[in-house]
């Protein structure tokens, strides 16, 4: 399923092509890690490191909220890591299962 309303005009930085759009509602992680893979063609969630990629990036990319962002890489005992995009922290957000945070598909190049 390709949806251009979320991929857009694609920003590509280093390996990675970013989609232009946030998804418009905040997501669990389970749904998160589904929506972007459901883009087809590659597109998926961003790891911990491509994240921070995205946020050291944030201006030249564009059309972030600045709130909190998954990441597909899960933490040691439980939950997955996510960033915060006011201020760059990088955390393991405990609730994967509850919690809704942005998300931004990415696909490798």
């Amino acid at each position: 399923m390709k949806n251009n309303k979320i991929t857009g005009t694609t920003i590509k930085i280093k390996n990675l092509e970013i989609a232009q759009h946030d998804f418009p509602d905040q997501m669990k992680w389970k749904e998160a890690k589904k929506a972007c893979t459901e883009l087809g063609e590659g597109w998926r969630l961003p790891t911990k490191d491509e994240l921070n990629i995205l946020y050291k990036n944030m201006k030249k990319i564009g059309g972030f909220d600045g709130g909190e962002y998954w990441s597909s890489t899960e933490g040691e005992m439980y939950g997955a890591w996510g960033q915060y995009f006011d201020d760059g922290l990088q955390v393991n957000f405990e609730d994967n299962v509850k919690g809704t945070h942005s998300v931004r598909a990415v696909r490798s190049i």
